[in-house]
């Protein structure tokens, strides 16, 4: 349905950036159960979507595009 507009290497770190982001926001010190912590967890699921989906619409919105 998209076309995929993040590299393979960049979708690798955006899993893992997210996966990091999930777990400071709901376990981290001092934002484990706060409105800023979910914040960053919502982020952080957005930012692993965008990993495992390997399309990210604000890049698509920039015109970021994959050599072919």
């Amino acid at each position: 349905m998209f076309k995929t507009n993040v590299p393979g290497w960049e979708r690798a770190v955006r899993l893992l950036a997210g996966v990091l982001m999930i777990a400071c926001g709901l376990a981290g010190p001092g934002l484990g159960g706060t409105m800023v912590g979910y914040v960053i967890a919502c982020a952080g699921v957005v930012t692993a979507l965008t990993g495992l989906v390997g399309y990210c619409p604000a890049c698509a919105m920039a015109g970021r595009r994959l050599p072919q």
